[in-house]
C-alpha cells in the first residue's frame, strides 16, 4: 500500500489591519497561531513566516483568518506561498 507524504510548503503572511488599533490586532493573530498549532514560526516587524504540512498551514490559516474578520473588521492579508520548507 503506498502512503502518501505530506507536502511541506513555506508561507510568509503579513497582516493589515484597517481599524484603529492595529497592533493590538497583529497580536491577537500571531499569538492565535502560536497557540493553536505545533507549525514552525518566525515573527519578524514585516510578516510571519510558517513552515509545515501543507494543509496543516491552509488549514490554520483559513480558520485564523475568519476568525480575526468577525472578531476584528475587515484587514488586508498579504501572502506569499512555495512549495517545500524554505525556513534557514
Amino acid at each position: 500500500m503506498h502512503t502518501k507524504k505530506n507536502m511541506e510548503a513555506s508561507v510568509e503572511i503579513s497582516m493589515y489591519p484597517l481599524g484603529r488599533e492595529y497592533i493590538a490586532d497583529i497580536e491577537n493573530f500571531i499569538n492565535s497561531l502560536k497557540q493553536k498549532s505545533s507549525l514552525r514560526l518566525k515573527v519578524n516587524g514585516m510578516s510571519t513566516q510558517i513552515f509545515g504540512p501543507y494543509d496543516d498551514i491552509m488549514a490554520l490559516l483559513t480558520s485564523e483568518i475568519k476568525q480575526s474578520f468577525e472578531s476584528h473588521g475587515k484587514s488586508v492579508f498579504v501572502m506569499k506561498i512555495i512549495k517545500g520548507d524554505c525556513a534557514v
